[in-house]
């Protein structure tokens, strides 16, 4: 995995910042020496939230044509919410009443009620760590207007997805994992552990509240901390207890469990191509 932060200043400027592209470039380049040692036959490239915004998109896509011989397929985010259900779904397998699955990226964050026969209602909202980094800076995300801002987008969730009637949250992607292992306690990140672990609220608020308490170089410092997320992990957090807080008040305190997967996006993008190979 590589962390390329393809959706670094969109949201202020509109469009793609040199380096970033540079960056994902590099990324997709020796992602194609990889599937031509594995022969791969199939590949789908799904673009998602900076890719819709950004006004440069023609030469982001281009230019990963040239590359890989695939064009980018920029979903809409109520497909990147179906397939973000697909993918980490799969942790709850066999288990039945409604879920809620959170994908929180670095743009947007996609929100899917389901149950085993599949999902049921989806929204995606530009509501991500690197956009409300980039919005609010590490120095805002406890001011008014960012919590403000937070608050009011998550009530567009309202008319949408109904979280009354959820017992179990799937939260999904690095933020939530990086956070989970934050609450787990633990030295290293470790797949196994995560993946499918079962917190409370509590547990999570604990989590997000040490993390917002840590100078730039103890977040460094964390041995489970990915390199590319110390910047953005803050806002991360801040976005994860404004979403506790809204399900509280839009399930009136219905008693929730928050899991871990492992399984997200890519899971989903992988099990759709292989269905129409």
């Amino acid at each position: 995995m590589r962390v390329v932060r393809l959706g670094q200043g969109v949201d202020a400027t509109g469009a793609f910042a040199p380096e970033a592209l540079e960056r994902t470039f590099a990324a997709v380049r020796e992602y194609k020496k990889l599937c031509d040692e594995h022969q791969v036959e199939n590949i789908r490239f799904a673009a998602t939230s900076a890719a819709r915004d950004a006004s440069n998109r023609e030469l982001f896509t281009g230019k990963i044509t040239s590359i890989l011989g695939v064009e980018p397929e920029v979903i809409s985010g109520e497909e990147e919410a179906q397939l973000s259900f697909t993918g980490a779904a799969s942790v709850r397998a066999g288990a039945t009443g409604q879920v809620l699955v959170i994908d929180l990226g670095g743009g947007s964050t996609e929100f899917v009620v389901g149950d085993e026969r599949g999902p049921i209602a989806a929204k995606s909202l530009d509501l991500g760590c690197v956009r409300v980094t980039e919005r609010f800076h590490l120095d805002g995300l406890r001011s008014a207007s960012c919590l403000d801002f937070l608050d009011s987008t998550l009530q567009s969730l309202d008319s949408v997805v109904d979280v009354s009637q959820v017992d179990s949250v799937v939260m999904v992607a690095g933020t939530c994992t990086t956070l989970t292992a934050q609450a787990l306690g633990l030295r290293e990140y470790d797949s196994a552990s995560i993946h499918g672990a079962q917190l409370s609220f509590a547990q999570m608020r604990q989590a997000t509240a040490s993390m917002l308490s840590y100078t730039r170089e103890q977040r460094q410092a964390l041995g489970f901390m990915h390199p590319g997320r110390v910047d953005v992990i803050q806002a991360g957090a801040v976005i994860v207890e404004r979403i506790l807080d809204y399900l509280e008040r839009a399930s009136a305190h219905r008693p929730m469990v928050l899991i871990a997967s492992e399984h997200d996006i890519l899971d989903g993008i992988a099990a759709s191509a292989a269905h129409h190979a």
